[in-house]
């Protein structure tokens, strides 16, 4: 009986599957069929945990590294450089994409257990009552089976290979999401800067135009200035009015959203701190060209290189379909009494193995061969696109960045222009040349040229960012 029992254990586990044999045994047999080699397993399986643990960490943990700290620094904005940090330690985001990067990691570690013998004992204590007897009996039974699936082709070593391209994939997609929300933290916190400079200037401006407006009714009322001009000024300051109202709603919801990109709750929006504009410095710290060599900091570029490189393996684990499986197992089991369990006469054991290969699959193997082909020949493709469209971005953002700067200089000189022009208005004022509306309209279109250098630094200071996006943070 036990040899018919061995027989049956190995003939199920050589063909991949292992059922509860020990069911059918009269007394000294129960369920469970593994091997016993697990003590000299036991070092190594702590070891690999301690490992994987640290591994975990590492992919949970914050990476500074990816954004690439010293460009914000470059902005001589210890708030801005603050905000980043917070994201980094508490952006939902970068918390998911972190996660994410772990579950795939995980997913090698299970692909990569696939190569390793799988080993299992157990315990069977069960009563049974045989043929012709009036009593029963108490019987126990400690079984053991090891399986491997030899190797020699390296279907599983290339599985494994194309399971930890996908992990070091999504490496790259989590530097991407670092990137993005860097990126986002920046642009949102320099609008913000942009708009309390905008509603201080509008503020001013509207008081600017009270005057106008006043100075223009009592002109009219003494038949000085035409009604036409009158209505003008008021729907002036109506507006000035408007645009401030604007102001303030879009520095309300941007404030919402950089409290949510750095892990706060927007009911606190005003305890967030910023520079003002007028103490952010702006450097012209763009190069004058850049290597096409800079697309391989890119997360996108890299990505598509390591599914390239999976998609190859994925052809050449497809091509080994059509080679045979050979599977080897053991099988260790003591039956009897308690108290002469563990002997050599209560010992049954066996070693087998099995070589399978299929003969018709209905075109099966064929067609997934041929499916691996295309998905490579699509993701080659898909790697050649994104080398161009990521040569694209880079001049495109750094054509962006050299105009705003040569617009920004020539506002500036405006600028001083309009800054020139008014103080001689005040000293033409002061000798009665011109009227006090006269002065008044001209710092009106003193401050309406302040609005738009303020406009134009923080549009120059966004696409630099955006340069450091299209660069891959390295610039």
């Amino acid at each position: 009986m036990k040899k018919l029992l061995a027989l049956t254990i190995m003939t199920a586990f050589t063909f991949g599957s292992i059922t509860p044999v020990f069911s059918i045994e009269e007394m000294n047999s129960h369920p469970d069929t593994k091997v016993d080699v697990q003590k000299k397993q036991q070092p190594k399986k702590k070891k690999f945990f301690s490992k994987k643990q640290s591994q975990q960490e590492k992919n949970l943990s914050i990476k500074p590294e990816y954004v690439n700290m010293d460009f914000w620094a470059s902005f001589n904005d210890p708030i801005l450089e603050k905000y980043i940090l917070m994201a980094l330690k508490k952006n939902h985001d970068l918390k998911i994409a972190s996660i994410s990067t772990d579950e795939y990691y995980q997913n090698y570690k299970l692909q990569f257990s696939q190569e390793l013998p799988q080993i299992s004992v157990g315990f069977a204590p069960g009563l049974a009552k045989l043929p012709g007897s009036t009593s029963s009996h108490m019987g126990y039974a400690l079984p053991g089976i090891a399986t491997y699936e030899a190797d020699i082709f390296l279907k599983n070593r290339d599985k494994t290979k194309a399971q930890k391209k996908l992990f070091e994939a999504s490496v790259f997609d989590e530097r991407a999401v670092y990137i993005s929300v860097a990126a986002a933290v920046g642009t949102t916190y320099l609008n913000l800067v942009m708009l309390d400079k905008a509603i201080e200037l509008q503020e001013e401006i509207n008081i600017q135009r009270r005057q106008i407006f006043d100075l223009m009714e009592l002109s009219n009322k003494e038949g000085l200035t035409s009604t036409a001009d009158t209505l003008y000024a008021h729907k002036a300051l109506l507006n000035g009015h408007v645009s401030l109202s604007e102001y303030r709603k879009q520095r309300e919801k941007i404030l919402h959203q950089l409290a949510v990109l750095i892990g706060e709750s927007p009911e606190n929006i005003q305890t967030l701190e910023r520079i003002s504009l007028d103490e952010l410095v702006i450097k012209n710290n763009v190069p004058l060209e850049i290597s096409s060599e800079v697309i391989e900091n890119r997360p996108d570029y890299l990505r598509a290189a390591k599914m390239l490189e999976k998609a190859g393996l994925d052809v050449r684990v497809a091509k080994k379909k059509f080679l045979p499986s050979i599977n080897l197992g053991a099988l260790a089991l003591f039956t009897g009494n308690i108290e002469s369990l563990l002997t050599t006469k209560n010992m049954l054991w066996s070693l087998g193995g099995s070589a399978l290969l299929p003969i018709f699959t209905g075109g099966q193997r064929i067609a997934n061969l041929r499916l691996k082909k295309d998905q490579y020949e699509r993701l080659l493709q898909t790697y050649l696109k994104t080398n161009l469209t990521s040569i694209q971005e880079v001049y495109d953002a750094l054509t962006c960045v050299k105009h705003d700067y040569n617009k920004l200089s020539k506002t500036l000189e405006q600028q001083a222009l309009e800054d020139r022009d008014y103080k001689y208005d005040k000293d033409k004022y002061n000798e009665g040349v011109i009227s006090k509306l006269d002065l008044i309209q001209q710092k009106e279109n003193l401050l309406s040229i302040n609005q738009l250098v303020a406009q134009q630094k923080v549009e120059y200071l966004v696409d630099y960012i955006g340069l450091y996006k299209a660069c891959g943070a390295k610039i």
